[in-house]
C-alpha cells in the first residue's frame, strides 16, 4: 500500500465511510464530500474493472462505459498489480447474494 496514502485525516476519512450503513446514508455522504463527476469516475472505474475482470475488450468497455483508453488501463494495471482491492470488494458482495 501507499505510504503517502496513510494520513490521520485518510484514516478519518476511512472510519467515517465505515459507519455509513445503507446506500441511502452512502448517496448523502458522498454528495456532500465529492462533487457528482468524482463520485461518476469512481462507479466508472468500478465497472470498467467488473468488465475487465469478465474478460472484455477495451473497445468494448470504452463503448458501453465512455471510460477512456487511459481510464481503462489504469484500472487494469490495479487490477494486475495492485492492492487486490478490488478483489476484496467482490468477494465480499459475492458473500451478500
Amino acid at each position: 500500500m501507499n505510504a503517502k496514502l496513510h494520513t490521520e485525516a485518510v484514516d478519518n476519512l476511512f472510519d467515517a465511510i465505515l459507519t455509513l450503513k445503507n446506500r441511502e446514508e452512502c448517496y448523502s455522504f458522498f454528495e456532500d464530500v465529492c462533487t457528482i463527476n468524482e463520485i461518476l469516475s469512481l462507479s466508472q472505474r468500478f465497472e470498467v474493472a467488473g468488465m475487465l475482470r469478465a474478460g472484455q475488450t477495451y473497445l468494448d468497455i470504452s463503448e458501453k462505459t465512455g471510460a477512456s483508453t487511459a481510464t481503462i488501463s489504469r484500472v487494469n494495471r490495479s487490477l494486475n498489480y495492485g492492492n487486490n482491492g478490488y478483489d476484496i470488494v467482490w468477494n465480499y458482495l459475492k458473500e451478500q447474494k
